[in-house]
């Protein structure tokens, strides 16, 4: 059984349109197949291996596995997609970025940063498409939105937590 759940393993989660946790494959098995989380982690571990030399790689992030097709044959594969890939403005990834790495962060801090207001539409698409949300409220006068990002947003960038954020100095050597 132990080479056919990997195989089990690589069909399930081929099919599925999102990441799927540990606790959520051993629910594709009944009692009688005896197939626990342990035996799940181990066939992952073994599944991760065999892709290596495959087209695609196990992806853990921070709503579970999921294969995703390898950086290398991208480019074949995007000429297939149905939507295009979308393109992001600089205010949009700027914006993203600020809330990505100072959460909870308001909109006047963001503001404060950016030197420039922010733009009402930017924000809307960035909780739109699910990679930012209001945490909260700040305890000061006005309570104003506490935002930062989603588990969404992890899954997009292939994330597992926010600690597998580049650190900033990582960024100015990108850039320099």
């Amino acid at each position: 059984m132990k080479m056919e759940l990997v195989l089990i393993l690589e069909a399930i989660l081929l099919t599925a349109n999102q990441p799927l946790t540990v606790a959520q494959l051993t629910q594709f098995f009944t009692q009688d197949e005896s197939v626990d989380s342990v035996a799940i982690q181990v066939a992952l571990k073994q599944l991760a291996a065999q892709t290596q030399e495959r087209s695609f790689d196990l992806i853990e992030t921070a709503r579970g596995y999921r294969l995703q097709t390898k950086q290398r044959y991208s480019q074949w594969v995007v000429k297939h997609q149905e939507e295009p890939i979308p393109k992001y403005s600089r205010v949009f990834l700027e914006t993203l970025a600020l809330i990505a790495w100072r959460q909870p962060i308001t909109r006047a801090e963001l503001e404060a940063i950016r030197g420039v207001a922010v733009n009402a539409n930017v924000l809307k698409a960035l909780i739109e498409r699910d990679w930012v949300r209001v945490l909260g409220h700040k305890p000061v006068p006005g309570r104003p939105e506490l935002l930062g990002t989603t588990k969404q947003f992890l899954d997009y960038f292939n994330l597992k937590s926010l600690d597998d954020l580049p650190q900033l100095a990582e960024l100015k050597d990108l850039v320099v």
